[in-house]
């Protein structure tokens, strides 16, 4: 593998996702937060990944409230760097709605993939949740600020504190796939993050990233495998949403098909979603954040639900999912 990590972290395959826990799109209390935390923890995930971004750090304080109960030796722990956390000087009262968490925009982020500015953003973070030490560093969306900057500072960068001890594994985290293979072939990574682009639904990751990952040894960290949600359920419907968004209407009768093709084979379409990308083996682990305690229970569940091959087999004849779900 990249770097001088002498064997890649075993991630599990089931990682829990913390973007939701810092109040993404609504306000939920500590007590939720920590009970959707021991939901996961007692389904057997020990990953968690989580951002400064996330709530402005509230996302860090909760899981490292949490984590900190935990024996060290037990868990692994991901943030993403690139974008500090500075005080707001025009704060006065807002929220930051506009980037989608329920929290006071009592600070603002301010992009900096410098090595000085990795190095702070590391330590803050830290600091927010009270651990020693993280496992593994991400660089988070540099395509959203200043990507030539941000693959040519930040990538040495992260290499850097990898080199120091500092992290064992360093990785970048995007949405966008074209972005994540360029940084793959640029960088030393051992982790590519890409949300939403290696899904049931669809997967444009596998023209030039799972290649490029393929060929230095990169491994894949799944996010965003429901699609924003049209997959969560086994009857997508037009309330759902897409990326973000409303769902187109192909999108959705594709949806559609998926689940009537996995009710063919007494599967539950989120079962379906949540087990697909593990048939690479390029995928180490998929991410899943929900701010739901039921939910996660169910998350858990559907991730070792027995699905027989061949719905596999019925989804590649029907041309739903590539050729034996790997090309």
């Amino acid at each position: 593998m990249s770097g001088s990590t002498p064997a890649p972290i075993d991630l599990g395959p089931l990682s829990f996702g913390c973007a939701s826990i810092g109040n993404l799109y609504r306000e939920i209390d500590d007590e939720r937060a920590q009970l959707a935390l021991e939901a996961a923890w007692d389904g057997g995930i020990r990953t968690f990944d989580t951002a400064p971004h996330y709530g402005l750090g509230l996302s860090e304080r909760r899981l490292g409230s949490f984590l900190r109960q935990k024996p060290r030796d037990e868990f692994v722990v991901s943030t993403k760097v690139g974008r500090l956390l500075a005080p707001n000087p025009d704060f006065d009262g807002g929220r930051d709605l506009d980037h989608g968490f329920d929290v006071p925009d009592d600070q603002v982020r301010v992009y900096d993939p410098s090595l000085s500015g990795i190095r702070r953003s590391l330590e803050a973070s830290l600091e927010r949740m009270g651990l020693d030490h993280v496992d593994v560093l991400y660089l988070h969306d540099p395509d959203a600020y200043d990507l030539e900057r941000g693959l040519a500072e930040g990538l040495p960068a992260l290499a850097t504190l990898r080199d120091e001890g500092l992290v064992r594994e360093i990785g970048v985290g995007v949405n966008d796939a074209d972005v994540a293979a360029r940084a793959v072939r640029e960088g030393d990574l051992d982790l590519v993050m890409i949300a939403g682009r290696y899904t049931l639904l669809e997967q444009p990751a596998l023209a030039e990233l799972f290649p490029a990952c393929q060929e230095r040894d990169v491994r894949v960290v799944d996010a965003a495998v429901f699609n924003s949600g049209l997959l969560a359920t086994s009857s997508p419907n037009s309330d759902a949403t897409y990326n973000y968004g409303a769902v187109p209407r192909d999108v959705l009768e594709r949806a559609q098909t998926l689940a009537a093709t996995c009710a063919e084979f007494g599967v539950e379409l989120p079962a379906a979603a949540l087990q697909f990308p593990l048939r690479n083996p390029l995928v180490a682990t998929v991410v899943v954040g929900t701010s739901r305690p039921d939910a996660v229970r169910e998350n858990v569940g559907h991730m070792s639900a027995a699905i027989p091959d061949e719905l596999w087999t019925a989804l590649e004849e029907r041309g739903l999912i590539p050729a034996d779900g790997r090309r």
